[in-house]
């Protein structure tokens, strides 16, 4: 999987099913519907809803059943864009109650007037220079206005620190990322990470997250009755035809043999 970059602000029908979240995020849906999984919990995105991605962070989208298109605003609110605006304003961070990976905000009644005075100013899907900062900063008024604790979130610029690496990995192992990439949410060098692994699973992080998804996929066929089809991108592999391939390595039968399809 390749880490999706995200622009400053825009509006586009359709997102990267899966990535890593460098910056913080803001996304207000329009139209349509998606879930969000985290590795720890699920949420639906509804019309009206504002949510906050937290930077560091692992998210998986999946679109919401239904013919709508989903159409969403969206702004990245980048470290140095924050470090700018918290000096103009002069505020200090405040303590946000909640590890959660992405919050719901409380509504507010200058969101919605928000995000419709933001299309006038989209070129091909994105706000056009020298709007976007201005509209930038205009939200990120509106949501301290309306939860100035959130301020705990935005003007903390501090890098993961070291966590409990078990607890981690058996909660994320399902995200198609890179092991360097694990290695820093852990707050570990690569080397550290490395060593560390080996302490608590007794494997090599490569073989362990493909034994992990194989073991979890064998479960969710034999046991679930799910088809191959319906869990392999879910399970962190990148083609049907590699899970495939795995699967029958470890277990001496393809997915759709057990499945009996």
């Amino acid at each position: 999987m390749s880490e999706a970059k995200t622009r400053t602000a825009y509006i586009e029908p359709e997102i990267s099913p899966e990535q890593f979240v460098p910056d913080h995020v803001f996304l207000y849906t329009i139209k349509g519907g998606i879930s969000c999984y985290d590795g720890n919990k699920s949420r639906t995105l509804n019309p009206g809803d504002s949510y906050l991605f937290r930077k560091n962070s692992l998210i998986r989208y999946n679109k919401a059943k239904g013919e709508t298109p989903w159409e969403k605003a969206i702004f990245s609110l980048e470290e140095p864009f924050l470090k700018k605006f918290q000096e103009k304003h002069q505020l200090k961070a405040t303590k946000f109650n909640t590890a959660d990976s992405f919050i719901k905000l409380k509504p507010s009644g200058l969101m919605p007037e928000f995000i419709r005075s933001l299309k006038p100013y989209y070129d091909h899907g994105k706000i056009a220079e020298p709007f976007a900062g201005v509209k930038q900063e205009e939200l990120l008024l509106i949501l301290l206005q309306n939860q100035p604790e959130l301020g705990g979130i935005f003007f903390d610029y501090g890098i993961p620190e070291k966590i409990n690496l078990e607890e981690f990995m058996n909660r994320n192992y399902k995200f198609n990322v890179s092991i360097e990439r694990f290695a820093y949410l852990t707050g570990r060098s690569l080397s550290a990470f490395k060593r560390d692994f080996k302490e608590t699973f007794n494997e090599t992080p490569n073989r362990w997250l493909v034994q992990k998804r194989l073991q979890e996929s064998h479960f969710l066929i034999e046991k679930k009755h799910k088809k191959p089809s319906e869990i392999y991108l879910d399970l962190g592999f990148e083609s049907l035809s590699h899970f495939s391939f795995a699967f029958k390595k470890l277990f001496g039968l393809t997915p759709t043999e057990l499945s009996g399809s």
